[in-house]
């Protein structure tokens, strides 16, 4: 039976934006929000990473007009600093970038790769059990011949941390099937307090990558140390893989589309129209077309090529042979 609606709950939105692609993205994102979201109760937070020994070059958004286009559809920049992470691992900043939120109030974090398709107030988000996205292939870990298998590095990790490894697993899935253990897709993640949520999920991270279990030892964490990390931060915290009924994030309120050839490749027509429809305006195309990727994808007709490659209907199992065929056609911009 479907929850009722939480638009009682007033909640935050926050995105990171910083120099280069992700600062044209912040200002797809916050437009079609902003289209989707125009009488939104919360706040709309850019969050932006600042000079410091982190970082050898100014991460800060560079270009004045995505500023003024993020300020003048209602977001707010707010800055954050780095301490752990920064320009090694640049995932990091949806991490620290928490600590920049109102403490206490509920939030809803989103890559700025992400569509708004949809009044996000009309998700049933029960805050009080944090989730995620499970719109994920099984990226994590990568399991070498006769080395530890699914259940050996995860229960590794849940016993580091002091946690019931043995609640997180989904007994309908077979054992040593990654769809088994507790996995998300770190695009969009939600909780109670991001202050609380970014501690927990700071202080796991750091110690995964400073003082991983052994039965890690083969595994990259770049770049999937936030999607290690946060099954680990969401379970403690009390969530889980069943605190959102599936289909409104990553479906029809929200799109993470990753790149913009796969989005015009894979996603539903909607998601194109709402793309179309929310970057015509003058003041918008003139921003976005500062960005090569964009330009030429969006406004330039190569999506629409793109898109003319695959039966949306049939696509590839996976994601990286989407990838290689746009490649192959030179339709891949990033």
């Amino acid at each position: 039976m479907a929850r009722e609606p939480n638009a009682q709950i007033p909640f935050n939105v926050m995105i990171v934006g910083q120099k280069g692609r992700l600062q044209y993205e912040a200002a797809l994102f916050v437009a079609s929000f902003h289209a989707a979201n125009p009488d939104f109760p919360g706040r709309l937070c850019v969050a932006e990473p600042q000079p410091g020994p982190c970082w050898s070059d100014d991460p800060r958004m560079s270009d004045p007009a995505v500023r003024q286009l993020l300020i003048d559809h209602g977001a707010e920049i707010l800055p954050f600093e780095n301490t752990h992470f920064g320009e090694s691992y640049p995932n990091g900043n949806k991490i620290e970038a928490l600590a920049a939120l109102p403490e206490g109030a509920p939030f809803v974090f989103f890559d700025t790769d992400t569509l708004i398709l949809d009044d996000l107030t009309n998700v049933p988000f029960d805050f009080a059990r944090p989730g995620a996205s499970l719109r994920v292939e099984g990226t994590w870990p990568q399991i070498e011949l006769y080395g530890p298998g699914y259940a050996d590095i995860w229960g590794a990790l849940y016993r580091k941390f002091d946690l019931d490894f043995e609640t997180t697993l989904d007994h309908t899935q077979p054992d040593e099937y990654w769809r088994r253990y507790l996995y998300f897709n770190a695009g969009v993640f939600y909780g109670a307090c991001p202050v609380a949520f970014g501690a927990c999920f700071t202080d796991y991270a750091v110690a995964i990558r400073d003082t991983p279990p052994a039965e890690l030892a083969c595994q990259s964490f770049d770049p999937w140390l936030d999607q290690i990390a946060l099954p680990l931060v969401i379970h403690a915290l009390g969530g889980g893989r069943d605190a959102l009924e599936p289909g409104w994030l990553d479906g029809k309120t929200s799109c993470h589309y990753r790149f913009l050839p796969l989005l015009y490749a894979r996603e539903d027509t909607r998601v194109i129209q709402t793309l179309e429809r929310v970057t015509a305006p003058n003041k918008i195309k003139k921003v976005l077309k500062a960005y090569e990727p964009m330009r030429r994808v969006i406004f330039q007709g190569k999506g629409a090529k793109a898109r003319a490659l695959f039966d949306q209907s049939d696509l590839p199992r996976k994601e990286q042979q989407i990838r290689n065929r746009l490649k192959r056609e030179k339709l891949w911009f990033r």
